[in-house]
């Protein structure tokens, strides 16, 4: 195991992985009526995960009354009357589909991969959470690596999507986890935002990884080595 307190330039190191994220679209130039609505779908996913997690009644009441915004502002934003959206208050507003997250595997010219011990569970695991409306699944764990580790990096490729029930069977909910080959800007860590999430953090061979290591990571660990080394094939449920 290596801590994050080294500075190393990076090269990139997938002649056969060719991303292309710089040419994607981005959702800059929308028109004013679909930029509300997508604020509306984000405050409609605000809604939904408080009304499923919140036991307050008085938090319930609040998300109720995000739930009650979001159907009105897309109403507006599609010219549609209220009472046309209200049949799907109880079909989509209200209802949480598959949870979807993400975690990057984050490998290093040296084969090291990033791994951190969560606080909550005290585990070693690659970083990750659940995704974001608005955002892409690969902008999603660079935006969580960073966050939980201080380290910036790059996707460079799937390396698959893992369904819960197969992999994390002891999760209470249904989860879709994509899983990004990464490669980091940099190995030296700056301030995580969320620093409260995680114990440690640092970088490990893959013969030598942690024994308390997440059991549900196993699989994926190796299917990004497989990826990183160019004789894998994308995993999928």
């Amino acid at each position: 195991m290596r801590t994050l307190d080294c500075f190393c330039e990076m090269e990139t190191n997938y002649p056969s992985f060719k991303s292309n994220a710089n040419a994607m679209s981005k959702p800059n130039d929308l028109s004013p009526s679909e930029k509300i609505a997508l604020w509306a779908d984000k405050i409609r996913d605000l809604s939904a995960t408080g009304l499923n997690y919140s036991e307050n009644i008085y938090d319930k009441t609040r998300y109720q009354e995000l739930q009650r915004l979001a159907m009105e502002m897309l109403a507006f934003a599609t010219a549609q009357p209220i009472e046309a959206l209200t049949p799907l208050q109880e079909t989509i507003f209200t209802r949480m589909s598959p949870v979807v997250a993400g975690t990057a595997a984050v490998i290093n010219k040296a084969g090291q991969i990033l791994l951190m011990r969560r606080s909550d569970n005290q585990l070693w695991v690659m970083p990750g959470g659940q995704m974001q409306v608005g955002e892409s699944p690969a902008e999603a764990v660079v935006r969580e690596t960073f966050e939980e580790t201080g380290i910036r990096c790059v996707a460079k490729a799937l390396s698959g999507i893992y369904d819960s029930r197969f992999w994390d069977k002891s999760r209470n909910q249904h989860i879709y986890k994509f899983t990004f080959l990464c490669e980091p800007i940099t190995e030296q860590a700056e301030m995580p935002s969320h620093s409260h999430e995680t114990l440690e953090c640092g970088w490990f061979d893959e013969n030598k990884l942690p024994d308390d290591l997440y059991a549900g990571h196993v699989k994926r660990i190796n299917d990004a080595y497989q990826i990183w080394k160019g004789v894998g094939v994308v995993h999928f449920d």
